[in-house]
């Protein structure tokens, strides 16, 4: 009677044993269904004890450990954050190989407390996936991060305070350098302004194409747009309609719903990457409306001078003159044999 009472007890411990490694397994993060222990029935007598090794001296592989059941289980830390968010990985950007036109586009937009990185910093960065074929959003991501004070709080309506709250921010950061790497090219309307805060303080550089959807498309004349539209005008050209206004996501959401109503958008991107330099307008100050006119801006790229990115083609079209800008050109897409 004693012997078989000595095994029930013996039993009873590996369950214990084996719920609470089990229940220490769920704690830790650690996914998959957990068996349940394989406990020997009690024995019937003294010699049967002997002829079966106890119970309490054997591993529970069943159980998630490697400790005997007996003792107190090892400690174990639960993995952090960062170990439990997976990201999609995708080949290095200089390596993979480029389709002849892009079909995934990162469309970014910042939102900043100044015009320039000397004078100001990103408080706020959107950015939405864009898979051309399929004219579908993949992704988007919106996060803010941290400044001190906000002069442009009146046209963004970002308050510093807000942006000194706790978040995610260095998965954010991750994910949207995860979104670059799956992309083809990266869009913003005014390129020349938001790629100019990545690679900055907490920013990543993403090396990638530019696309500018505000210089570089040449819209449909169909659409009735100046040469450079506002993110605004672009929208409500396309009927897309138009709830808010300065908030990065908002502006990122606005181009890709434009690019989902366009059905000539391969043509008009492959267009766009064509190999463009900085040119200035040469003409003089009565005649500066022509310049306008034809998409050069003012004071921009080119201090005190009206200057635009263009094609060699479009420069043989202007009815002016223009002179080679120093400045960096785009890269160019690479051309399909």
């Amino acid at each position: 009677m004693a012997a078989a009472e000595t095994s029930a007890a013996i039993a009873a411990t590996a369950v214990a044993s084996a719920v609470a490694s089990a229940a220490l397994a769920c704690e830790s993060g650690i996914q998959g269904s957990v068996a349940p222990p394989s406990v020997s029935p009690p024995s019937a007598g003294p010699q049967a004890d002997q002829a079966q090794p106890a119970a309490d001296h054997q591993p529970n592989p069943e159980a998630g450990g490697n400790h005997e059941a007996k003792g107190p289980p090892p400690e174990q830390t639960a993995p952090s954050l960062a170990q439990t968010i997976s990201l999609p990985t995708f080949a290095n950007p200089a390596a993979r190989a480029l389709p002849s036109s892009p079909e995934r586009l990162l469309i970014i937009d910042t939102e900043t407390t100044g015009l320039s990185p000397a004078k100001g910093r990103c408080i706020e960065v959107g950015a939405v996936l864009f898979h051309v074929p399929s004219r579908a959003v993949l992704s988007q991501l919106s996060f803010l991060l941290p400044c001190q004070s906000n002069p442009a709080q009146r046209v963004n309506g970002i308050a510093a305070e807000v942006t000194q709250l706790d978040q995610p921010r260095k998965q954010s950061l991750a994910c949207l350098e995860a979104m670059a790497d799956a992309a083809d090219v990266l869009v913003a309307h005014n390129a020349a302004f938001d790629r100019q805060w990545f690679g900055r303080d907490e920013l990543p550089a993403l090396p990638r194409p530019w696309l500018c959807s505000m210089e570089d498309i040449r819209w449909p004349a169909e659409r009735h747009l100046r040469a450079t539209p506002s993110v605004r005008d672009l929208a409500l050209a396309y009927g897309v309609p138009v709830w808010a206004a300065h908030r990065a996501l908002t502006d990122c959401i606005y181009i890709a719903q434009v690019f989902e109503r366009e059905t000539q958008l391969d043509n008009l991107l492959q267009q766009a990457l064509l190999p463009r330099k900085l040119y200035r307008a040469r003409l003089p100050y009565d005649q500066r409306h022509l310049a306008k006119e034809a998409g050069f801006r003012w004071n921009e790229a080119v201090q005190g001078a009206w200057s635009k990115r263009l094609t060699e083609e479009e420069c043989r079209l202007l009815t002016f003159e223009v002179l080679p800008a120093e400045a960096e050109p785009i890269p160019a897409w690479p051309q399909s044999a």
